[in-house]
């Protein structure tokens, strides 16, 4: 049974653990949203699972076992949640580039203090590719454990 002491402390903990408040706060959680989507499987993404079918039948061949052809949607599951942070990295370095507050510098001389400043945003980027580039070697060696292409059972 919890303790009153323990009650109280619960309660207090959570009306300090109900998100941002202010609207700069929210402003930023909206963007870790954003960047935190990233975790969202390509299959739920209807315009995705269409790509991730294409690239299994390309890479496990039109003939093959469903335990095959299941191996290569993981590697084209992989592959797309690979292409999906690559393409949010460089849109959001894209943004960064061309932001008109930030000092009139040209080149190398604008490029580092960008980087420096986004360091930690680029740095969650760099753990949603190598997860995703984990997931994709692991799919891979998957796909050669089962035989790799295999003819159907006619």
């Amino acid at each position: 049974m919890t303790s009153d002491r323990q009650l109280c402390a619960n309660r207090a903990n959570a009306k300090s653990s109900t998100g941002p408040k202010t609207a700069t706060g929210k402003a930023r959680s909206a963007q870790n949203a954003l960047c935190h989507g990233l975790n969202l499987s390509v299959l739920r993404d209807t315009a995705l699972a269409p790509q991730v079918e294409a690239i299994a039948y390309e890479i496990a061949g039109p003939n093959a076992d469903a335990e095959a052809l299941e191996c290569a949607r993981r590697i084209g599951e992989a592959q797309l949640d690979l292409n999906r942070v690559r393409d949010s990295r460089r849109r959001s370095i894209t943004a960064l580039w061309t932001d008109p507050n930030l000092e009139p510098l040209e080149g190398d001389e604008k490029l580092a203090p960008i980087l420096e400043e986004r360091a930690s945003r680029l740095g969650a980027f760099d753990r949603y590719e190598r997860r995703a580039l984990s997931r994709r070697k692991s799919a891979i060696r998957m796909f050669d454990a089962s035989g790799g292409t295999k003819k159907s059972k006619e």
